[in-house]
């Protein structure tokens, strides 16, 4: 007799952790409002964003990280290779933090929540950063001397005039929510899935982190410090356990009697448990049919049976 195991089957959602989907939609929605509304509040202080933007170099080259125009110069050797860098930056950082959340919303309610909630405290925290900080890109910086990839090559999304700019603040470089939503999405997906490639999600912040720095819209440091602030967020709205690692229901058992994720009985014939018995040779012991009534009979050190033994053994004799 063999036996096989049989495997759970995928983790199906949890419909009942799934909250209402019109009352998740004005949620994300406003908050994604109150922080672009929030990031124009912070916009116009232009002296103090230089001035933070030239301490903010200075402290790098004090920490000895690698100057962002080494990035830059491997991205401007090929002009397609810029200009998809400009794309990537400009297209992918809101629609694929949207799709994540929409993905998990359908497939992972209870990671959903969490999720949701750890990007709501990021982007919040964020925003007072940008208000506490203002900080002006390394591509405006002259002592950098970056090239402004989106305004030479294209495409961007920022206007040519940083200070009158009503679409976007371009003085909130601290922190890089491209890294920090990126990093995010890559945790999620990673903690939610159980396929064994789920690590290549990290492709998509590392990747990010050298476009935002590449295109010279982010120092090193914005992106050292969005990602101190999102361990932060991951300590207090800790995610659900894994997929992989997660306890599973206990299953029903089959009409056999086994249970999904149990070892069940094989037969060589084929045959299902229970429909064959082997056939037992007259005269052989059959494992379990017999078991002495009692201990058997203990032995002194002198290899014979102990003294009880053997006053009853006479005293059958005498009888």
């Amino acid at each position: 007799m063999t036996y096989a195991r049989t495997e759970p089957t995928d983790q199906e959602p949890d419909i009942r952790a799934r909250p209402p989907l019109v009352r998740e939609f004005l949620l994300v929605a406003g908050h994604f409002l109150a922080y672009k509304f929030g990031r124009q509040a912070a916009n116009g202080h232009v002296e103090e964003a230089f001035r933070n933007a030239g301490n903010v170099w200075d402290l790098e080259r004090t920490l000895h990280l690698p100057g962002e125009g080494a990035v830059q110069g491997l991205l401007l050797h090929s002009q397609p290779l810029i200009h998809a860098a400009n794309t990537y930056y400009a297209a992918v950082h809101f629609p694929a933090t949207a799709l994540f959340l929409v993905w998990l919303y359908w497939r992972r309610p209870r990671h959903y929540v969490r999720s949701r909630r750890v990007l709501a405290a990021l982007t919040g925290a964020a925003l007072v950063l940008h208000l506490l900080f203002p900080l002006a890109p390394p591509r405006m910086l002259p002592a950098a001397g970056l090239v402004d990839t989106g305004q030479v090559y294209g495409p961007t999304v920022y206007g040519q005039t940083p200070a009158t700019d009503t679409m976007a603040n371009q003085f909130a470089a601290m922190p890089s929510l491209h890294v920090g939503w990126a990093v995010m999405v890559a945790v999620g997906l990673i903690v939610a899935t159980r396929s064994r490639w789920r690590w290549l999600w990290l492709l998509h912040p590392a990747l990010t982190l050298l476009v935002v720095v590449g295109t010279a819209n982010h120092y090193w440091l914005d992106a050292i410090v969005v990602g101190a602030m999102l361990a932060v967020a991951l300590a207090v709205f800790r995610l659900p356990l894994s997929a992989r690692t997660a306890p599973a229901r206990r299953p029903r058992p089959d009409l056999w009697g086994s249970v999904e994720g149990s070892p069940v009985p094989v037969y060589a014939g084929g045959g299902a448990p229970g429909a064959f018995a082997p056939a037992v040779p007259a005269g052989s012991a059959v494992p379990g049919a017999f078991a002495p009534a009692g201990p058997p009979p203990s032995f002194g050190a002198a290899g014979g049976a102990d003294d009880g033994s053997r006053a009853t053994a006479r005293a059958g004799a005498v009888r």
